[in-house]
């Protein structure tokens, strides 16, 4: 289904293959600066002439980035206005924007209703949830498995929002550390329990694409709060469940 953003795109394109056309003798500096300049005219996104205007929603940024796209892809010595990427600028943009969509998320709106009452104080542990994040030093991705356990003290997370808490933040520009941490921070915040443990097991590309090219190589990370750092015996049990 052609939605309206695409309408806009394919208008702006032909803006572009004409303004391609018609300085095809000019240097790359000045075809760049041409587009920022169509950019600023119809992006929308001059949020800094006034501060007071409302930020712009995701979706409507999508033109710039698709325009930031076509530039990197004449950049790197392709054409564009060729078949094949006619509408890979448009395409990688919405990918990006799902890639990042965590961005629009937070715990409160994750988790929801779905904190209940239960008189239970023993430990909860959900392992291998699957993770696909980038990486913010090189923006290629990195993924692996979550595993996340609580010790309640009166109350329990549905076990899906555990899953839903990991895909927020994932679905940012991360490093694994932080990423870990902000995981455990979160169940931490939903349901005040005894303590939280989470373990995170990585592959990053920026290592297996590029760089030292280890492609064998997994990154373990973890995060231990309340009783899962003071009691090495809680600690132990949790990590020889997962």
């Amino acid at each position: 289904m052609t939605t309206e953003m695409d309408v806009q795109w394919k208008k702006q394109q032909k803006v572009y293959e004409s303004s391609d056309s018609e300085v095809e003798s000019n240097t790359d500096t000045n075809t760049s600066l041409r587009i920022s300049e169509e950019l600023s005219k119809d992006s929308g996104l001059s949020d800094m002439e006034n501060p007071l205007k409302k930020k712009p929603c995701r979706e409507d940024t999508l033109p710039a980035v698709a325009t930031n796209y076509r530039n990197i892809l004449k950049q790197i010595g392709e054409d564009p206005n060729r078949e094949g990427l006619l509408e890979t600028p448009m395409r990688a943009a919405k990918a990006l924007m799902y890639f990042t969509k965590g961005y629009d998320d937070s715990v409160t709106q994750v988790v929801k209703n779905a904190i209940f009452n239960e008189n239970t104080d023993e430990m909860v542990v959900v392992k291998d949830i699957d993770m696909f994040s980038l990486c913010e030093h090189h923006l290629v991705p990195f993924m692996g498995k979550v595993s996340i356990g609580y010790l309640p003290t009166g109350k329990v997370l549905g076990l899906s929002k555990l899953a839903r808490i990991v895909e927020m933040f994932s679905r940012r520009l991360q490093v694994q550390e932080r990423l870990t941490r902000e995981i455990a921070e979160a169940v931490w915040e939903a349901v005040m329990p005894a303590g939280v443990g989470v373990v995170v097991e990585a592959c990053h590309m920026c290592m297996v694409m590029r760089g030292v090219q280890k492609i064998n190589s997994m990154t373990i990370t973890s995060s231990m709060l309340g009783v899962f750092r003071d009691d090495p015996k809680t600690r132990s049990e949790f990590l020889s469940l997962v």
